[in-house]
């Protein structure tokens, strides 16, 4: 893929109106997918990203220039009390672009628990696996060689095995990966098989036009259908409104900008669907713990993610399940996680070559109880992100702390900190009575999320739901949803396979309804 089969917004000097089969709003994980596959098909496709265009030779490994220019709120996205810090990529090839690369199908059991709450009858492991077999072969999707993992990563194993838990090697999709550990500020080598290098370069090949810069303000709707899509050209520099305007007449449109930006999209639309817009937005909110080892970890260097445990996913009655991985600790990504600051901080990335992070995330969405949060539209049209902590939810972030504290032990940590405003210092376990009294939140300890699911749920009642089983709007005859927003819950896994597995099949609903 080359800067000339992309029209950026520095390109369009007049207003522009185009006519197409399909046009895509997004191009991440799932409008890729979608695009590559339509037009494999003869369909005519357009595709709409907000966030710029880059390459390779644009991926200088540095935090400092890489967040402004490829994550949405230039890294500092967050949910409207601040109390959760949101990761979400924004450039063609949205967060695959960015993304740790940790791949895993839908787990049954999640497909069971939406057959059963959410009247989702369509979608099993056998009706999914051959297009998981597919995204797989093209994103070269594969088990990590454990000898390449990272001594971040291997403290996650080793403490996991001391203490009897469950713990495998993660599939990635790489091919010729260098294994520098930068993933999360764009591959250098075009290792990482991102949207980018793989489906959006077939779509363009196949004759996707592809406009950056360029930011869906709403959809046109007329007789339960959606007439034209409106856009603005935006100034990349700036950010700002460029006053060109893009205007696409399209026989069926996709919104497919990730969970937040999709129901946002709607709601500046006026597409409620019975109230549920924005509703069920589910986080994997991440919690952490880091720990100071004897020897050195350089938890910066090689594959972000390698080892995985789902000794905690199924949680008791009334509970939330949890999940443990790796991540990585540039330094950013570790000054931006800890609520120190002044001396402390200093002393803390004065360690960092010695720290080891590993991270829990709750799966929120799987108790009748949770409603998750609310997406919904600010005055100016930027989107707003209400999200609480419910009590279980507390319970999880505590659990699942203890259980970090206790693996870094195990591993042979010299000490396990904490990310609270009064950090919790742990050497034993006679001091895990520390964490009982943490709270958490805004100013107490910071909370992350990577994974954004839901707010355009897929269900089998519209009065549940905002899309159906293939992934058409309810009520709009020509409006369809691809992206991590149809999810209803939490996945309890890393989402992108689900998504990318989901837009394959979603293709041949889309190419029916134009034809």
């Amino acid at each position: 893929m080359t800067s000339n089969t992309v029209v950026e917004g520095h390109h369009v000097h007049e207003n522009q109106t185009l006519r197409c089969d399909v046009c895509i709003v997004g191009s991440g994980a799932g409008g890729s997918v979608l695009a590559a596959e339509l037009t494999a098909k003869g369909l005519d496709v357009v595709m709409l990203e907000a966030g710029g265009y880059f390459t390779k030779a644009d991926f200088d490994l540095q935090e400092s220039t890489a967040f402004p220019a490829m994550y949405q709120g230039r890294g500092a996205r967050s949910s409207a009390d601040l109390s959760i810090s949101v990761l979400q990529g924004r450039s063609v090839g949205g967060s695959t672009t960015v993304n740790w690369t940790t791949c895993f199908r839908t787990p049954e059991r999640i497909l069971n628990h939406w057959r059963l709450k959410h009247g989702i009858d369509q979608l099993s492991s056998s009706s999914l696996a051959p297009h998981f077999e597919a995204v797989e072969r093209r994103l070269n999707i594969k088990q990590w060689d454990l000898a390449k993992a990272n001594e971040n990563n291997r403290k996650l194993l080793l403490g996991a095995k001391q203490l009897g838990w469950d713990v495998h090697p993660t599939k990635r999709n790489v091919k010729g990966c260098i294994n520098s550990g930068f993933c999360g500020v764009g591959c250098p080598v075009d290792g990482k098989q991102a949207m980018h290098v793989t489906y959006l370069s077939d779509a363009l090949e196949q004759g996707l036009r592809l406009y950056a810069d360029c930011r869906v303000d709403r959809l046109e709707v007329r007789a339960g259908s959606v007439s034209r899509v409106h856009a603005d050209i935006l100034d990349r520099k700036t950010g700002r409104k460029s006053g060109k305007k893009l205007s696409v007449q399209a026989k069926v449109t996709v919104a497919a900008g990730g969970a937040l930006n999709s129901p946002a999209l709607l709601q500046r639309s006026a597409i409620e669907v019975n109230q549920r817009v924005g509703k069920r937005t589910f986080l994997h909110p991440v919690v952490t713990m880091v720990a100071i080892y004897p020897e050195p970890v350089a938890g910066y260097y090689g594959a972000p993610q390698s080892i995985y445990s789902h000794q905690f996913t199924n949680a008791a009655k009334g509970e939330i399940g949890y999940f443990l991985e790796a991540a990585p600790v540039q330094p950013m990504i570790m000054a931006q996680a800890s609520a120190a600051h002044g001396s402390l901080l200093s002393q803390t990335m004065q360690e960092l070559p010695n720290i080891s992070a590993i991270i829990s995330l709750s799966i929120d969405g799987l108790l009748d109880s949770e409603a998750g949060g609310t997406v919904s539209v600010r005055e100016d049209g930027r989107t707003k992100l209400d999200y609480a902590f419910t009590p279980a939810l507390e319970r999880s972030f505590l659990a699942a702390h203890k259980s970090i504290a206790k693996l870094h032990l195990a591993a042979g940590a010299r000490e396990v900190i904490s990310l609270h405003a009064e950090p919790c210092r742990i050497r034993s376990s006679k001091d895990m009575a520390q964490l009982d009294s943490r709270k958490y939140g805004r100013l107490k300890h910071p909370i992350f999320t990577a994974h954004q699911m839901g707010g355009c749920a897929m269900g089998g009642d519209p009065k549940t739901s905002v899309v159906n089983q293939q992934h058409r709007v309810w009520g709009l005859d020509n409006l369809y949803v691809v992206d991590g927003s149809v999810l209803p819950t939490a996945l309890g896994v890393n989402p992108s396979q689900t998504i990318y597995g989901l837009a394959h099949r979603a293709s041949a609903f889309v190419a029916q309804r134009v034809s």
